[in-house]
């Protein structure tokens, strides 16, 4: 994906619980369009230690599920030897309660995890009844879960050190049909929005594919002719927050041996900068505006 240059919007849509875009409230769903699979999510973690060295890690947590298997996956930094690994032959967890040292060099650290009781929708990622800790050389890095407070009372001393973390990326992946619906918290103190992404096409009576995007069932953008209009952006607040929606469904149309799209949606202060993608589809970001968080959908479709 290359020569996806983005700038700012003047005419920004509003995406709030006060206001409408600019399109149609309606989302206007066939009943009988079933919505894609979600097979992987990626949450990726800066955790900020509270020690006199200011240390930070990159905590990425990684759901995955098949027809067959099911996992979760903890990466630490940029060193693909630093992982530790859960994973199963059939649908259910081979361990799923249990505990982990390892030793990162420069970092110590214990994960602590307990889905015996984890309950699932669709997707690979549980909705409640777990937890998955993470201690960061004796302290709190990682909470995760609705059982987390509960487990660290019970696992950890008195007293022991929370450092900071925030979730700072979630990439999603996604098969089947291009129908996309997923949920996002733009910022820790904001709520949580449906988005949903539909590629319309000839099966439906267009003559060219069209594509809309939703936030809480509010059109906030429509893109017509998209097989000519494979890349682009659009500017929307959210919460009061500055949202960067981009799109790239370049290899649906010209590289189906690939057919991977990307949609990101990215929150970030500033009107000035610019945004593009570089080969490795990682955001780059001008002038060292400062970005908050981002939601990455890769995007399959059946043929």
């Amino acid at each position: 994906m290359r020569d996806f240059a983005s700038c700012f919007n003047e005419y920004a849509l509003q995406v709030s619980d006060t206001s409408c875009s600019s399109y149609s409230n309606s989302a206007c769903i066939p009943p009988s369009l079933i919505p894609s699979v979600l097979n992987t999510v990626n949450c990726v973690y800066k955790v900020n230690l509270s020690n006199n060295k200011k240390q930070v890690l990159m905590i990425t947590i990684s759901w995955s599920k098949t027809n067959v298997t099911q996992g979760l996956t903890v990466h630490f930094g940029d060193d693909p030897s630093n992982v530790f690994k859960l994973n199963t032959h059939s649908r259910l967890f081979r361990k799923k309660k249990g505990s982990k040292s390892m030793d990162l060099g420069h970092f110590k650290v214990e994960i602590f995890w307990d889905l015996c009781a984890a309950r699932y929708l669709t997707g690979p990622e549980p909705i409640d009844g777990y937890y998955v800790l993470v201690t960061i050389d004796s302290q709190l890095g990682l909470v995760l879960g609705d059982m987390a407070e509960e487990a660290s009372l019970r696992k950890l001393k008195n007293g022991t050190p929370m450092a900071k973390f925030s979730l700072v990326s979630r990439q999603e992946h996604f098969s089947g049909n291009t129908l996309y619906s997923t949920k996002a918290q733009f910022c820790d103190s904001g709520n949580i929005h449906d988005v949903l992404i539909r590629c319309s096409g000839e099966s439906e009576g267009l003559k060219h594919p069209v594509m809309s995007v939703y936030i809480d069932k509010k059109m906030v953008t429509r893109v017509k002719r998209l097989q000519w209009n494979f890349r682009g952006n659009q500017s929307i607040f959210v919460d009061g927050l500055l949202v960067d929606l981009m799109w790239d469904v370049h290899d649906w149309f010209f590289n189906p041996a690939s057919g991977i799209a990307l949609f990101m949606f990215r929150t970030r202060s500033g009107m000035d900068s610019r945004l593009w993608l570089d080969d490795k589809d990682k955001l780059l970001l001008k002038d060292q505006e400062k970005v908050e968080f981002s939601l990455l959908i890769y995007a399959s479709k059946s043929t």
